[in-house]
């Protein structure tokens, strides 16, 4: 960017306005054009700010977030920042709003908290950058994914590998779409996908009711099954996995790896060390490096390595640095990771991988 990111702050609390406000405008390389309190003035204001990116509060009188952000992304799609109560409501809204086509989110800040908003300045400023065409998503399990993965089910044969998945900013449609090509005996997946502590749950269900395998929040030494997905908990611990005669989720304490935790670097590092050549590593879209270096061991220990291809990223950061690291073996589009993960994670023939 030459100029800096123009941002429109949404909010029906003036001291939330202000505070959003108060942190972008603290960084030279954002300014905020303009305040709105609800969704009709927020209408206009677009209109006539023409603003890079809009941080979009859920909660919100008269029209709530996700039905404003629904009309943008279907009259005028632009980059949209959600901002979210931290509390099992909001973190449902939030999951639906990344599926709508919201670029990212951010949790309100409790009392006290000595640095609210904390990653809100770089979310803006990688969706100012950001070269994606905007578009509604919508709800992209219509029909029941257990019937349409019924036939692949019946002829899939799971062989030894665990895959291991690392994503970020647009991870959650990214997720939806790869294991929505899962069938209900696919082969044990942990998952690391940046997102605030609360949120991850609701996406665990959300992903639960929306794939074919079972999808569950990994809880510390939780046995790594066939037909089971495990997604990291936000926020206060890293997932690993470990134990070579039963593998199995570990939650372990550590200080944040990339500035994240969990981190997809600690996940694939395990993997690497504990699985080798019988694990899969993909990276999918997001910001940062995180990841990168943790694939690069996996593919050094002989494990099949993907990446999400730049087209299709919503932010090609996370895949860009492994690509370059030379982590990342096949690079793909989107739509196609989920079924190339699956051959490659395959039982070629009886008795054997």
């Amino acid at each position: 960017m030459t100029a800096p990111a123009r941002v429109l702050v949404v909010d029906d609390s003036a001291t939330m306005r202000g505070l959003i406000t108060a942190v972008l405008n603290a960084d030279p390389d954002v300014t905020v054009v303009g305040q709105a309190a609800d969704a009709m003035e927020a209408r206009q204001a677009i209109k006539q700010l023409d603003p890079d990116v809009v941080t979009l509060d859920i909660e919100m009188p008269n029209m709530n977030g996700l039905e404003f952000l629904d009309k943008i992304m279907r009259l005028r799609p632009m980059p949209v920042i959600m901002v979210s109560t931290l509390t099992h409501k909001g973190a449902e809204a939030t999951i639906a709003a990344l599926e709508i086509g919201a670029f990212d989110c951010v949790g309100k800040p409790h009392p006290g908290d000595p640095h609210p908003f904390a990653g809100l300045v770089d979310k803006v400023k990688a969706a100012a950058r950001s070269q994606r065409k905007f578009i509604i998503t919508g709800n992209k399990a219509a029909a029941s994914p257990a019937a349409a993965n019924a036939n692949t089910a019946s002829e899939y044969r799971a062989g030894r590998k665990i895959i291991a998945i690392g994503a970020s900013t647009g991870g959650v449609e990214a997720l939806i779409t790869v294991l929505q090509k899962f069938p209900a005996n696919c082969p044990p997946t942990v998952i690391t996908q940046h997102m605030p502590h609360t949120f991850t749950k609701s996406f665990a269900e959300r992903l639960n009711r929306l794939c074919a395998p079972t999808v569950q929040e990994a809880t510390d030494g939780a046995r790594l099954e066939i037909g089971k997905v495990y997604l990291a908990p936000g926020g206060e611990r890293h997932l690993q996995v470990a134990n070579p005669t039963a593998p199995c989720c570990r939650l372990v304490d550590r200080d944040p790896v990339n500035g994240h935790r969990p981190s997809v670097d600690v996940l694939f590092d395990s993997v690497a060390e504990l699985a080798g050549r019988n694990a899969i590593g993909v990276i999918l879209t997001g910001m940062g490096r995180d990841g990168a270096s943790g694939l690069l061991k996996m593919r050094h220990a002989g494990a099949k390595t993907f990446g999400q291809n730049e087209k299709t990223c919503v932010v090609y950061g996370m895949p860009r640095v492994a690509y370059e690291l030379g982590a990342v073996e096949t690079q793909l589009p989107l739509g196609s990771i989920g079924e190339e993960v699956l051959k490659a994670a395959a039982l070629r023939k009886e008795g054997s991988e």
